[in-house]
């Protein structure tokens, strides 16, 4: 009833629906530039793809870093709801782990420019944001390990730390998503039970 009898009721509502809108409008925009033109893209020309002006722009992310942290944010929690559907799927538990790994290696290869902006600071050291998104993307990954060595098909030895260092490190090593998804058909086979192998015998195979 107030809001009928009093026009100016609503506008905070409608300001805050705006000021979302806008945020939304600017990540977008600074995805699209972050993946044409790297990390260093102009961000005059991000607040003009969102349609908004400058000032808009930095009300809402005062600092590069801060828009390179919502871009990128965006798209560790797109990977961690893809390991949360995986473990979930009726998929073989070998076969989610690894394509989750492909995903994650795709991720790195595709973003490490974005990533390390976001994430180091100006001595390239990590930050604590660096620490929480491993932390999200090491849960991600963890009930998949464990329920493909629970069903006797990936080593026990193998840990969840191990599986993230080594599919970083093809990241690196292979130079491209395509090459580190190659690489990792072949860290697969040493990290799964060979299957003429008994899995209590083969388990706890270093």
């Amino acid at each position: 009833m107030a809001d009928t009898e009093n026009p100016a009721a609503g506008t905070p509502r409608r300001t805050r629906a705006d000021a979302a809108r806008n945020a939304r409008r600017l990540v977008a925009a600074a995805k699209e530039l972050f993946d044409a033109h790297g990390p260093d893209a102009a961000l005059d020309d991000i607040a003009k793809r969102a349609g908004v002006g400058n000032a808009t722009l930095y009300r809402h992310f005062p600092t590069r870093s801060e828009l390179l942290a919502a871009v990128y944010a965006d798209e560790v929690a797109a990977l961690c709801e893809k390991g949360t559907a995986l473990a979930q799927a009726p998929t073989p538990p070998a076969e989610a782990l690894f394509v989750w790994l492909g995903a994650f290696i795709e991720h790195v290869a595709d973003k490490r420019p974005l990533a390390l902006a976001a994430t180091h600071d100006a001595a390239h050291q990590r930050t604590e944001l660096f620490d929480r998104w491993h932390r999200g993307l090491r849960a991600a990954a963890e009930p998949l390990l464990i329920r493909a060595q629970a069903a006797g098909a990936v080593r026990r030895t193998v840990t969840t730390d191990d599986l993230l260092a080594v599919a970083g490190g093809l990241c690196i090593a292979g130079g491209s998503a395509d090459e580190g998804r190659r690489l990792l058909g072949l860290v697969r086979e040493g990290l799964e039970v060979p299957t003429n192998i008994a899995p209590d015998s083969a388990l706890d195979t270093a």
